[in-house]
């Protein structure tokens, strides 16, 4: 029965019931500033018509959804037999402030924030190290500081950047990450937002729908800089997680980028393998939003063409309003792969 299958959900969205709750972990001028002012988090201006989150994930005793550990237990794990969820919060859209100083210091207040209110709460609790990348430096600083906590497992930031995040002002990242064992995560949510370039390479979208489906591309172009950069060469124990961005995209990618490298290799000596080798054994995926064909065989067919049961992870997406559970889902895969994609695949790349 999948109702009985345990899984571990690797991108569950907690919320801030006030942004006053960061005020115990700020320091000034920010904690003045989120006192007066609010976070300021930028926009990316796109409003959905069916909202961002599900009414009824509203906890009893109020608040936004998802902000109150007790229900998010209640509601997600108990009822669906998930064993662990990894904590992405909402707050990866600091990477589009103009202000480094200011995100950094978010983020670290953010992060104690979880710790103390949330990973203390339930075992079943693990969080993500959010980081601010505009001072890739300031973000290795905060990796350092939180790697030792048994319960942060991964550093998490925003998709939406202002260069693909192969380049090297990046790499300070990603040699804190690597040097503490912890895995890099990006997730959607700021594409077009403050600092941050158009959304789209062919330039800002009218609607919410086509923000929302074109995101895969704000993707594909990151992890085509991650290999060609050569930062798995540089940092050869790094995973990274791709949260949130789709699936189905993968194979087309890998076929064009490794045809591509065989005639433009000249251009990349560093690296030493086939571009989709590095993404094999350094990226991994999440299932939400998983593409629906209209017939689900065809999605399985595309699982095939990459090994998909070695590199994906499940993830609701709780609470928002396109969210994922695990009764839903993938139930024409074979046992052994629904396994590795709903469980075995994230207790191995966190830890657990």
């Amino acid at each position: 029965m999948f109702e009985e299958m345990k899984c571990i959900d690797v991108d569950v969205h907690n919320d801030l019931k006030s942004p006053k709750e960061l005020l115990p972990f700020l320091p000034d001028p920010w904690k003045t500033r989120v006192a007066t002012s609010g976070i300021g988090m930028p926009g990316h201006g796109y409003t959905s018509p069916v909202g961002v989150v599900r009414k009824d994930c509203i906890p009893p005793s109020g608040g936004p959804s998802a902000s109150d550990p007790d229900y998010l237990v209640e509601d997600l794990m108990k009822q669906f037999n998930v064993e662990y969820a990894i904590l992405t919060g909402n707050m990866t859209n600091i990477s589009t402030m103009h202000d480094p100083d200011y995100a950094a210091a978010i983020a670290s207040a953010y992060n104690d924030h979880i710790i103390e209110d949330w990973l203390s709460k339930h075992e079943s609790f693990r969080g993500s190290i959010t980081i601010a990348p505009q001072d890739p430096f300031l973000a290795a600083k905060e990796i350092d500081r939180l790697a030792g906590h048994p319960k942060m497992v991964q550093a998490l930031m925003g998709s939406a950047q202002r260069a693909p995040l192969g380049q090297r002002q990046f790499h300070p990242i990603y040699e804190a990450a690597q040097r503490h064992g912890l895995p890099v995560a990006i997730h959607p949510g700021g594409e077009g937002a403050g600092g941050t370039p158009p959304p789209t390479p062919a330039g800002y979208p009218t609607r919410y729908l086509e923000w929302h489906t074109c995101l895969s591309g704000n993707y594909m172009a990151h992890l085509v800089s991650l290999v060609c950069e050569g930062v798995f060469e540089k940092f050869p124990n790094l995973k990274f997680v791709m949260l949130e961005g789709g699936i189905a995209w993968l194979p087309h990618l890998m076929w064009r980028l490794d045809k591509n490298y065989k005639g433009l290799r000249s251009s990349v000596p560093w690296l030493k393998r086939l571009p989709s080798e590095y993404i094999r054994d350094h990226v991994m995926f999440s299932t939400q939003p998983i593409e629906e064909p209209d017939d689900p065989k065809d999605l399985i067919s595309i699982f095939d063409m990459m090994d998909a049961e070695n590199f994906l992870m499940f993830s609701s997406d709780y609470p928002h309003w396109d969210n994922d559970m695990p009764t839903e889902i993938l139930k024409r895969l074979r046992p052994e792969a629904r396994q590795k994609i709903f469980y075995d695949n994230a207790k191995a790349l966190y830890k657990i």
